[in-house]
């Protein structure tokens, strides 16, 4: 069987997404959630394995710049729409895009590769290493009250149509961008995204609504949310569904939360994507009752792990040497020593002995800070050298925030 790996002509984009849409369950995507990838591919960044005139496999990417500890944005492939067909696995196409892509990222300078995983066993062997992680939860407003700082009464909220909402709401993400590692900036069009509301995708829920929250005739936070209405013969079982909420202090944040869990009619606020260290879970009055759960957001693969290192800055001082291993970019492979603290770092090439021994894997968990050294060392993933050496650099790159990915791509 012949197969041909080719860069995306957008005369080939409805064949191309119809794979992709085939291999993730065979439904189509609704009209107005399709136009919008449509618009978002870069079709010079995507690929495709042709066999014949059929799509067997896909694979894109968008330059996106990603806040990384110190707030820097730096450069990072967002690679995204990944399949190859049934009827073709086991034939090294997943690899042969892989391996494509990564030369790809390379050529074009930018340190990291990122991306989101349907199945999360798949790309550690390409060197991707979970490095956020996000929340999920429900709120039973029955049985849980908000306990909110002072100066929450001082919040105005307004209710704005969500499709005019952009124009205040995306002032407030950029705001924010730079304080929490993970985040990506919108470039033009991403700003469509928290919009999208496709009446076919609503499940039953309401259109999407918009509250935004001010303060002295400021904008300082926002919520896109949905409601589900609900009956039973006792009454109204209604929730609130939470698609994205942002407050630029903890009281304007404060604020929305406690109008999202006084929505009339409703019982519960559901969410499925928040911070592991977000605020409404001190202040609740019973987490536990919230069942909080945790897995996994963002994958990082640093393609440049000298420039990718250098990039961030690290919240103790740090001056070690890390034996990475990386079969999958060898040109990552070997000794690199990393100094840096809070104002910059340098990460070189090194002859010096190691001090720790991992895999690029590890280091792409660890990138964010989101994943401890410490803990993969714990795992076996992680190998000390030098006595002390594991304490120094796990402190070094941790981050005071928990990193995040606030929406997919």
């Amino acid at each position: 069987m012949t197969t041909e790996l080719r860069v995306l002509d957008p005369s080939e984009w409805d064949r191309w997404f119809a794979a992709l849409e085939l291999a993730f369950g065979g439904l189509a995507e609704e009209p107005e959630e399709r136009a919008l990838w449509r618009d978002l591919t870069e079709c010079g960044r995507s690929l495709g394995v042709w066999d014949g005139d059929r799509a067997v496999g896909t694979a894109g990417a968008f330059s996106f710049r990603l806040t990384v500890p110190g707030g820097a944005a730096v450069p990072a492939a967002g690679v995204t729409m990944v399949s190859v067909a049934g009827t073709h696995r086991r034939r090294g196409l997943l690899t042969s895009m892989m391996r494509r892509q990564l030369d790809d990222v390379r050529a074009l300078g930018e340190p990291l590769a990122v991306l989101t995983a349907s199945e999360p066993v798949i790309y550690g062997r390409f060197g991707y290493g979970a490095a956020t992680w996000s929340q999920r939860g429900t709120i039973d407003t029955t049985r849980v009250r908000l306990d909110v700082p002072a100066g929450t009464d001082e919040v105005a909220l307004r209710m704005v149509p969500a499709e005019e909402s952009t124009a205040v709401t995306e002032a407030v993400y950029a705001r924010m961008a730079p304080l929490r590692p993970g985040t990506t900036l919108r470039a033009p069009g991403w700003e469509r995204l928290p919009v999208l509301d496709a009446p076919g995708s609503r499940n039953g829920s309401s259109p999407l609504l918009c509250v935004v929250a001010e303060r002295a005739g400021e904008v300082v936070g926002y919520a896109y949310y949905t409601i589900r209405a609900d009956w039973s013969w006792a009454g109204a079982n209604g929730s609130v569904g939470v698609r994205e909420l942002r407050g630029l202090d903890p009281v304007a944040e404060a604020a929305l939360w406690r109008f999202l869990c006084s929505v009339d009619l409703t019982t519960t606020v559901r969410f499925d994507s928040r911070p592991v260290d977000d605020a409404w879970q001190h202040l609740v009055s019973d987490v536990r009752r919230c069942e909080p759960t945790v897995r996994e957001g963002l994958f990082a693969r640093l393609v440049d792990v000298g420039a990718a290192l250098e990039a961030r800055t690290y919240q103790a001082p740090v001056d070690v040497v890390f034996e990475v291993a990386d079969a999958f970019c060898p040109w990552n492979a070997g000794r690199w020593r990393l100094s840096g603290d809070a104002k910059g770092a340098v990460c070189e090439r090194t002859s010096d002995a190691a001090d720790l021994s991992l895999s690029v894997r590890e280091l792409g968990a660890a990138y964010l800070g989101g994943t401890s050294l410490a803990a993969l060392a714990g795992a076996g993933r992680v190998a000390e050298l030098r006595e002390g050496a594991l304490a120094e650099a796990s402190l070094a790159f941790g981050s005071a925030v928990a990193p995040w990915l606030p929406h997919g791509f």
